[in-house]
């Protein structure tokens, strides 16, 4: 037995400096002091020495740079380059025009929580909430989304007028140039209250705001562009759209065949230098209305009029309206949601070089610019808009749940209903932390690529999800459509915010992960630029730095990850209160398991990992729920830890590691290496998997919630349009909640009296005039049973229509004959 002693504290000693990521010198030091520690304690001398002699092998060479280098470090890094995946210019460009923020933390196995934690409350100035307060409630109730769904097929032009006249196409647009001014988060606020309300118009104030010519003028654009351009967009003079997209070039938006030829043409009379432009794009929000074009081209010099460079790549444009040569104005119909949409062609339509974004300076930088602007749009109007819905919908879902009634129960008293309500709200509350989380980055002034696509990808399909529970608890409710309707022009938008700014099947499968795992890992990017160092010996010694510092952190998350499974993450100082702090331990856990299993994969696999999308994926969503979980308990901290919130952030949370936990299940059962993916599994579930989905209990606590009045569901509620007026009938159904909860006593009472009687009336009045004859109940509470079944009709009752009301428009103008009428044609 003493023979093992040795070797035993040999393992113990390196486990206990992996962990705690000593340096190596330390670690040494701690082995022969456990070693000095056996030899007087009786254990094996010889087992001793060689323990000894093994530690003085491994430490030598990695503790002297002129054994190191030569020995180990030169072949490694010839290996490096051989496997180093290679990367495109698109991909190239993504990595060096983001950032990296927190998320980068999430790499490393042992995030700083306290970093995150630390960083201020998100909030608004006095002049941006009065603008919510203002301007953008007072656009929610003239808001009739019935009417723009189904009358117009647009905005009425009232509507147009206000968010013109006052600037909500001037929101990102500095004060200067006569927009607002407001922060990502007055952004995000702005849009998420609006969509709360109507998809057709937060789209419609979200895309000059987000991708467009605005943002790529304020970041780019020539001085005489910002002082002419930026003011007319502000006030609305201008409605821009942006053409990237068209049939041949969707996601891959660097391989468009849109071009433009350098040449010499006619613009206001005069023969000057320009670029004429032949285009095809599909897809583009506020194009058949828009005054001013924002485009992506390829741009070819082959007479050299600007210099050697015959391709000189992706540059960006703008076209007036008027342009000679464009053709706008027709529209596409996206999916019942008629947001202004549609086609722009051009054939050699001429544009003088002063027309480019940027002028001639940023000429064949137009990628590395949309990269910049596109990371930050996609933070802010597409999660923003999930939730939005997402919150509007769990509590709307709510009260209706607990108003409707069947079996003489409301419906959200069905444990079925109960499951439903907890996926609603518990999905809303992680929307809701995870689309503020994405914008206050951008306050901090990242530039946050990772974020934004986990923040698009992972709000839109929660947003997906959250309205197809909707609809099914509803029901009849949600499926005739009609101004009474508060549900089904959602449903039928969702997949439209899932296909657009990036198909989410791609910004899971190649995006999210595999972007984060260069950005953001903290080796990986500086080892890559270390070998493609053209200096020999330059780029040796930083290789050599950043290759062992990244061996040692590998080592130190297999360590991490086994302890952390051992002990099922319980053990270990972490930040936050006593109810939080279990769950940063957890985190711990995952956040060294994807690091664990981001080194593997790339060591297996080389640059072969950028083709494996499902492992790719499925280790995007390892990452993606750290940093939506992160999100979520930095917003229970900001607002106060307040324990009514409990239930919500721990459905939220429990369902989020249970899928962490599949993610990563899936992708050891599927590693392409299979006996790497058994050794993995032994080091990340020595227990075997142990997370599991959210319980009942706790989805009770969640449905409850949604189901009465209180302040964990009116802080849910925040920022979205719930005032009780005409054109909104989901808060109408909400203002409802509080009286049917206080009619619901002496509903009961009067109900148990009826079924135990034996008296003859049928309809409800007369029931009631029997009721207050018997004393059953009173003549107030007969006024309160009243008003009580008018809200409850209210909330139920659905629309009819006259069958002419549900034809279009131009149907009439067509000829009697043709239209399949017979009343019509006699």
């Amino acid at each position: 037995m003493s023979i093992l002693v040795p070797f035993l504290a040999f393992l113990l000693a390196g486990a206990f400096a992996a962990y705690h990521r000593m340096r190596l010198a330390t670690w040494v030091a701690i082995t022969f002091t456990a070693l000095v520690a056996c030899w007087l304690l009786g254990a094996s001398h010889a087992a001793t020495i060689v323990v000894g002699i093994i530690t003085l092998l491994i430490a030598v060479p990695l503790l002297v740079p002129a054994i190191r280098k030569p020995l180990l470090t030169a072949p490694l890094l010839t290996f490096f380059r051989k496997v180093l995946p290679p990367l495109s210019q698109t991909e190239r460009i993504a990595l060096e025009t983001g950032s990296v923020g927190f998320e980068g933390q999430l790499f490393t196995g042992d995030p700083d929580w306290q970093t995150l934690l630390n960083y201020p409350k998100p909030t608004l100035t006095a002049e941006e909430q009065a603008f919510l307060d203002g301007p953008v409630e007072e656009l929610c109730r003239m808001t009739n989304d019935w009417e723009i769904t189904h009358v117009y097929a647009d905005l009425p032009p009232h509507v147009w007028d206000f968010i013109k006249k006052n600037k909500f196409f001037g929101m990102i647009i500095a004060k200067e140039y006569g927009g607002l001014g407001f922060s990502a988060l007055a952004h995000h606020k702005v849009i998420q209250k609006i969509a709360s309300v109507s998809s057709v118009v937060s789209s419609t104030v979200g895309v000059p705001n987000s991708l467009g010519p605005g943002e790529l003028l304020a970041h780019y654009g020539t001085k005489e562009q910002k002082d002419y351009y930026l003011p007319r967009l502000a006030n609305g003079e201008e409605v821009p759209c942006f053409g990237l997209t068209g049939p041949f070039a969707g996601s891959d938006a660097t391989s468009i065949p849109d071009f433009g030829i350098v040449c010499k043409g006619e613009w206001n009379g005069a023969n000057v230098l320009g670029v004429k432009l032949t285009f095809d794009k599909r897809y583009i929000t506020l194009a058949p209305v828009a005054s001013l074009i924002g485009l992506a081209f390829r741009m070819y010099d082959p007479d050299g009029l600007l210099g050697e460079t015959r391709d000189i790549g992706i540059t960006l444009a703008l076209l007036p309206r008027d342009t000679e040569g464009v053709e706008i104005g027709r529209r596409h119909f996206p999916l019942n949601s008629p947001f202004q949409n549609g086609p722009i062609h051009g054939k050699e339509v001429f544009i003088p070089l002063s027309q480019l974004i940027g002028g001639v300076d940023m000429v064949g930088k137009g990628w590395n610019m949309l990269n910049e602007c596109l990371a930050v749009g996609r933070s802010i109007t597409l999660p923003s808009t999930a939730s939005g819905g997402a919150k509007a919908g769990a509590v709307v879902t709510g009260a209706y749940a607990r108003i409707r009634k069947q079996f003489g129960l409301s419906v959200g008293r069905f444990e079925g209903v109960e499951e439903a309500l907890a996926r609603i709200g518990g999905r809303a509350y992680a929307a809701s932390a995870l689309a503020q989380a994405t914008a206050a980055a951008v306050d901090r002034g990242d530039v946050p690529s990772v974020p934004s696509a986990i923040a698009k990808y992972h709000c839109t399909t929660m947003g997906r999800e959250v309205i197809s529970d909707v609809m099914d608890v509803i029901g009849g409710k949600g499926i005739i459509l009609g101004p009474r309707n508060f549900a089904g022009r959602g449903w039928q938008a969702a997949p439209i915010g899932i296909t657009v700014e990036g198909a989410n099947i791609m910004t899971r499968s190649l995006l999210i992960f595999g972007q984060g795992v260069i950005l953001c890992h903290p080796w990986v990017m500086q080892e890559m630029k270390a070998a493609q160092d053209p200096d020999h010996q330059a780029g040796l010694d930083a290789f050599d730095k950043n290759l062992f510092g990244h061996i040692g952190f590998a080592i130190s998350n297999a360590v991490r990850s086994f302890w952390f499974g051992l002990t099922g993450a319980r053990i270990g100082a972490a930040p936050g209160d006593d109810y939080t702090r279990r769950y940063f331990r957890k985190l711990d856990r995952y956040s060294a398991n994807l690091a664990l299993m981001s080194d593997v994969s790339l060591l297996m696999l080389g640059g072969k990992l950028k083709f494996k999308e499902s492992l790719s994926g499925r280790l995007g969503d390892v990452l993606s729920h750290i940093y939506m979980t992160s999100a979520m308990i930095k917003r229970y901290h900001d607002e106060g830890a307040p324990v009514a919130d409990q239930p919500l952030l721990a459905w939220a949370f429990h369902d989020s590691v249970h899928k962490i936990e599949l993610a990563l299940s899936s992708a050891l059962r599927n590693f392409p290496i299979r006996p790497v993916g058994w050794l993995m599994w032994a080091l990340i579930f020595p227990w075997g998997r142990r997370a599991v989905a959210p319980g009942d209990r706790l989805s009770h606590r969640v449905a409850a919630l949604l189901m009465a009045p209180n302040e964990a569901r009116e802080r849910l509620a925040s920022g979205v349009f719930m005032t009780p007026c005409e054109n909104n009938p989901g808060g109408r159904i909400n203002s409802y909640l509080a009286k049917a909860i206080l009619a619901e006593p002496v509903e009961r009472k009067f109900l148990k009296a009826l079924k135990n009687s034996d008296i003859e009336a049928l309809d409800f009045a007369s029931q009631l005039d029997e009721g207050v004859r018997e004393g059953w109940i009173t003549q107030e509470e007969r006024v309160q049973l009243e008003e009580l079944r008018e809200l409850t009709l209210e909330t139920i009752t659905v629309d009819d229509f006259d069958p002419h009301e549900l034809r279009a428009a131009s149907y009439y103008d067509l000829p009697a004959a043709q239209r399949g009428d017979s009343r019509a044609a006699a």
